[in-house]
């Protein structure tokens, strides 16, 4: 007989103790906080369960947050955690790790979902079947931001100085950033076919995690051309989004924002900077490669209630490239007005 028992949290209470085993576990990450929960319930609506597997004497033995997301055009499916690029469960023993992805999957069976989707780095092996495609691209760290500097290869210190040569300014802050981000954000996401968040969904964030995030711009005189939004937890910085405007790419204003967000996080005291995912051998892989990150294997397991091939909602599969060239070629209020009621349900 199992001393192991799943309950779906609800309350303040409940909220506390998760928040407390997050703080207490090495394997946590940020977006395991309940704060996140209220992040996308406030600006999306959708439907939430957070999992948390007690013991004999209800302490607290493993958590897994899911988020439900459902519509006609993608179906209806759980994530840990959509939007972000970690999440999925956290557990002290075998036995509750087993009996959370239990109750996983009967919340699937009854929400009516397709399958659910955990977003892990690291930790042990899941029963689950898992896609390895992806990486978190990581560079440590040193105390100062003129000792990273110098390790860096000239040309990529040149390139990062160039911006400053042409007369581009950076700027670090929170809220009052936020127009600049968005705008330059929306341009790139238009560009790159893919549908736009809801400029409200970072204003909760930085709301939220007043002190965690931020956003850095860089400006050609009072122009936007470049901007990023970082989140930090714990040792590690995070940047999770970052645009910068074509137009101006001989001036290298991309190279100039990772410079400042990197020296950021070294004032910071943050020792490691996160680069975000990025598929193996792709472009991006090797723009952040250049930097000095080395590849953190991602792992993402699959409950599939038909069994068949793992989704791929994502946008490399074919299947939507005809909707991606069109969505290029949109004008951009279009797309900034569309494109929330879409990426809501984009995990």
């Amino acid at each position: 007989m199992t001393d192991i028992h799943t309950t779906r949290i609800e309350g303040r209470a409940d909220e506390a103790a998760w928040d407390r085993y997050v703080g207490e576990n090495p394997g946590a990450t940020g977006y395991h906080l309940t704060a996140w929960r209220h992040v996308l319930t406030t600006v999306f609506g959708h439907r939430t369960v957070y999992l948390m597997a007690t013991g004999a004497q209800r302490e607290v033995r493993g958590i897994l947050p899911l988020v439900l997301l459902s519509s006609p055009l993608f179906g209806r499916f759980l994530v840990s955690l959509p939007y972000f690029n970690y999440g999925g469960l956290l557990a002290d023993s075998d036995e509750a790790r087993s009996a959370l992805l239990t109750a996983a999957a009967d919340c699937a069976k009854e929400w009516g979902a397709s399958h659910v989707e955990l977003r892990h780095m690291g930790g042990p092996e899941l029963t689950w079947p898992k896609k390895d495609h992806k990486v978190s691209m990581r560079l440590e760290l040193p105390t100062r931001f003129d000792e990273l500097m110098k390790a860096f290869p000239p040309k990529l210190r040149s390139q990062v100085k160039r911006g400053e040569k042409d007369g581009m300014t950076t700027h670090l802050g929170g809220a009052e950033l936020l127009d600049d981000f968005y705008r330059v954000f929306s341009l790139n996401m238009r560009d790159l076919g893919t549908p736009v968040y809801h400029k409200l969904f970072f204003a909760e964030i930085l709301a939220t995690f007043s002190k965690d995030a931020k956003i850095c711009c860089v400006r050609s005189g009072e122009k936007p051309v470049a901007a990023g939004f970082v989140y930090g937890f714990r040792q590690t910085l995070e940047i999770p989004w970052a645009s910068s405007d074509r137009r101006y790419a001989r001036s290298a204003p991309n190279m100039l924002l990772y410079g400042a967000a990197l020296k950021y996080a070294c004032e910071q005291g943050y020792r490691v900077f996160d680069f975000g995912r990025s598929s193996k051998d792709s472009g991006t892989y090797r723009f952040k490669e250049q930097w000095g990150a080395r590849p953190v294997q991602l792992k993402w397991y699959y409950w599939l209630r038909d069994g068949g091939p793992l989704p791929e909602l994502n946008p490399q599969n074919p299947k939507y490239a005809v909707a991606i060239r069109a969505w290029q070629h949109l004008p951009l209020p279009v797309t900034t007005w569309i494109g929330p009621m879409i990426s809501k349900y984009l995990p």
